[in-house]
Formats: C-alpha cells, structure tokens, sequence
C-alpha cells in the first residue's frame, strides 16, 4: 500500500468515526460560520484576559517602568552588576556594561502617556499569555485523534513556560547587553546619544518578546513535525545556518567578547537541537502509525 493510500485510508477512517453513542461528533458537523463563532469567542476570552492584566499593570505605572523597563540600563540592574562582578574577577572592563545610565527624552506632547498605554497593554499580553494559549488550544483541542490529544497534554503548561523563560532570558541578558551596545555605539565623536523613550521601551519590549518567540522552537518543531510541514532532516540540513545566524545575532548585541556570545547563543543551540529530537521522535512515530494502518 502506496503512503498516498495509506493516508488517506487513515484521514478515512477520522471522518467517519463515531462515539459510541452512533452519533458523529459536534464539532466534525459544525459549518464553517459555527467553526468561525467558536473561534470568535475564543479570542474574545483572550482579549478580555488581557485587558484585566493590561489595566491593572496601567495602575502599577511605578513598578512596571521604574522597577521593569528602565531598570536594565542603570548600573544596579541585577545583570549589569553580575558582569561588573565578572570583570573584577577576570580583570578587564570589557565585560563592564551600563555603568552609564541612558538619558532618555520624549519628544511629543502625548508622548509618556501612549507609551505608558501601550507598556501597559504588552504587559498584559505577557501576563496573560497562559490564558491566551489555552484558549488557543480549546479551539484545536476536539480537531485532534483521542491518541494525539494525550500525546499532547501539558501542551499549554510548556507552551507558557518556555514562552516566560525565553523573555526572562531576553529581558535579564539580552536587553542589558543590547541597551550596552546600541547606546553607547557611536559613528563619531560629533554625535551626541539622545535616546527616545518610545525608541528604548520599542527595543526592550521586541527583543523580550522575541525570545519568548524563540523559546517556542521546540513546541514549533512539535507541531509542524506532526502535520509534516518540518523533518529532522531538514533540521539537520540547515543546521549550520542556523548556527551562523545565531552566532551572527550574538556577535552583534553583546560586548566584543566571546564570552558574552556564548552566553547568548548557547541556549538557542540549545533549543534548536532539543528541536531536531523532537521532530524526529514526531516523524517516526508518525511512520510507525502509518505502518500499522
């Protein structure tokens, strides 16, 4: 049997299986309007959970900008004193990093006010991020086989938490090691450094939220593996390009130091590899049920 055949005898089997009550199930009998309405509120629950967060992280204006935001870029961020300590004890001031703190200005009227509603709604998102994952995965949740649904429990407890700790990764070393290099970067003597508040917050807030982004590697290699739009050997095939980017990523927002590159590119090797396993470990047991059919 041909794999074309063998797919579709399984996708054949999918559509007309019933419960044991001899009736199909709901969601395989809903239009594609119900389909639509179902996501629809979906997104209104997510919505509103990030409202809640957004206006009570509106409401901690103090906490959110003096003690989050603009914290990184004075010498007391916990980041900036871990190196200050590390170049005491290596004995170079290359590893030294925002000993200077930023002067930072806003150069609109309404300028902190939108910035301060705009912090207020990414932190929110943030916040809410489980909550929006769950409901993300309430809505694929009744598309999947009984076996697919129990290979992927726990998806929204990993999902978040790898979502939280790759912004925790980009907020405490990449953001300080970024704010280091891009701030005090300069093409001449002649220039004079003046940074916009909606500049710097535009950059602390994408670089956090990208490596929560990154941190998904392994849940993208989970579910793209599994609708067979990823392979392990595409992976590997493309795996020192990867490198190079990563590498090339590294070099550019840390010091001029091979240290500080490690630091930053180690963990998204890390991910990468830790997303060839599981997108191997996807296909076989993917060619296994093939088999078996």
């Amino acid at each position: 049997m041909s794999e074309e055949e063998k797919r579709n005898k399984r996708f054949g089997k999918k559509k007309n299986e019933e419960d044991k009550s001899g009736m199909k199930s709901a969601y395989a009998e809903m239009s594609f309007l119900e389909h639509m309405e179902e996501l629809r509120w979906h997104i209104i629950r997510s919505a509103l959970a990030i409202i809640v967060f957004a206006v009570a992280a509106f409401i901690l204006k103090d906490f959110i900008f003096n003690t989050v935001i603009l914290n990184p870029r004075t010498p007391d961020f916990w980041t900036n004193r871990m190196f200050a300590q590390l170049a005491d004890a290596v004995g170079t001031d290359a590893l030294r990093i925002n000993q200077t703190p930023l002067e930072l200005i806003s150069i609109k009227i309404a300028g902190q006010f939108m910035t301060h509603i705009w912090v207020s709604i990414i932190a929110g998102f943030i916040i809410a991020s489980p909550v929006v994952f769950y409901e993300f995965w309430r809505f694929i949740k009744p598309a999947l086989y009984d076996n697919e649904k129990q290979h992927a429990s726990g998806a929204v407890f990993f999902t978040s938490v790898l979502f939280l700790m790759g912004i925790l990764f980009g907020y405490y070393l990449i953001v300080p090691l970024s704010i280091h290099f891009l701030g005090t970067y300069n093409v001449s003597g002649d220039v004079t450094n003046q940074i916009n508040l909606k500049s710097y917050i535009g950059s602390v807030t994408s670089i956090s939220l990208a490596a929560g982004v990154i941190f998904l590697i392994p849940i993208f290699s989970y579910f793209l593996s599994k609708v067979g739009l990823l392979t392990p050997q595409f992976m590997k095939t493309y795996r020192r390009h990867s490198y190079v980017v990563m590498l090339l990523l590294s070099a550019v927002i840390t010091p001029p130091d091979i240290f500080s590159q490690i630091m930053v590119c180690f963990p998204l090797v890390f991910l990468y590899e830790i997303g060839i396993i599981i997108s191997r470990r996807v296909v076989k047991k993917r060619e296994k049920e093939m088999d078996e059919i």
